[in-house]
């Protein structure tokens, strides 16, 4: 099924996302003939909502991809999959948790392997986070790439390693070293969020993305933030100086309103 945009268009590699945050986690990815949904932490009625402010019908999926099991990453796949018989791409460990529910077709992810869906070829990145096999994506069409990478407590050497050269760059920008500390979260769950398997800081995304390179990044899409411990105002204020001035290339993944379809040129 070919795939057509709001604006019309097709071909191209494109990423919307649906919502990003602590109460939900979507990212649309299309390059024109097939579409994949990466995690999807809304309950079913509020994803179809939310694919339908982007022009997408769920029976234009092709599959749905999991990073991992917690709740805002994965309230609606399950529903989802079954409603609209679509495959379901995770790791073993992540089935193991339980929290999908019967799934109506399974494809095991094996961390550190690519593997191809239609015209897309999926990397799956092991990353650090508290979860039992979490993975995060590289994406590509052709020689277009995309990275998504939030819900990690540091970069390791083998994830700087693997979004190194991508053309688009969905980054965590979880929450603010200060805001943390002075923030309503008990002790344990502050050591928890700023931790080595938690969540990545404004000021760590900032680093990650100098060690990255920018050279090549036409967009970066500020992404997972807080709802209690960052503002959108924080994120970019840590990522613009990077930037020399095109701020053009940078924006953020809202909660409530997502992100409008960008495209990779």
């Amino acid at each position: 099924m070919s795939v057509w945009h709001a604006n019309g268009s097709r071909g191209g590699l494109r990423f919307a996302s649906l919502g990003s945050g602590s109460k939900g986690n979507a990212t649309l990815v299309s390059d024109g003939e097939s579409m994949l949904l990466v995690d999807c932490g809304f309950g079913l009625k509020e994803a179809e909502r939310r694919l339908a402010r982007l022009g997408v019908h769920p029976r234009q999926l092709d599959a749905l991809l999991v990073t991992h099991e917690h709740g805002d990453h994965v309230r609606g796949i399950g529903p989802l999959a079954r409603r609209y018989d679509l495959p379901v791409h995770l790791t073993p460990g992540t089935w193991l948790s339980g929290k999908l529910g019967r799934l109506p077709r399974t494809h095991w992810i094996t961390p550190q392997s690519r593997f191809a869906i239609k015209g897309l070829d999926v990397d799956a990145i092991t990353v650090p986070h508290d979860a039992r096999e979490p993975v995060q994506f590289r994406i590509a069409a052709g020689d277009r790439k995309l990275g998504l990478l939030t819900d990690l407590g540091h970069p390791s050497e083998h994830v700087r390693q693997a979004f190194r050269g991508c053309d688009a760059l969905v980054l965590e920008c979880n929450h603010d070293v200060r805001m943390l500390a002075e923030g309503p979260y008990p002790p344990s769950l502050k050591r928890r969020v700023g931790g080595r398997w938690g969540h990545l800081a404004n000021g760590q995304a900032a680093a990650l993305l100098t060690e990255l390179g920018l050279d090549r990044l036409q967009r970066i899409v500020c992404s997972h933030l807080s709802e209690h411990n960052n503002r959108p105002e924080l994120a970019l204020e840590a990522l613009t100086p990077l930037l020399d001035g095109d701020e053009t290339r940078l924006t953020v993944a809202a909660q409530d309103d997502g992100l409008d379809w960008q495209a990779i040129h």
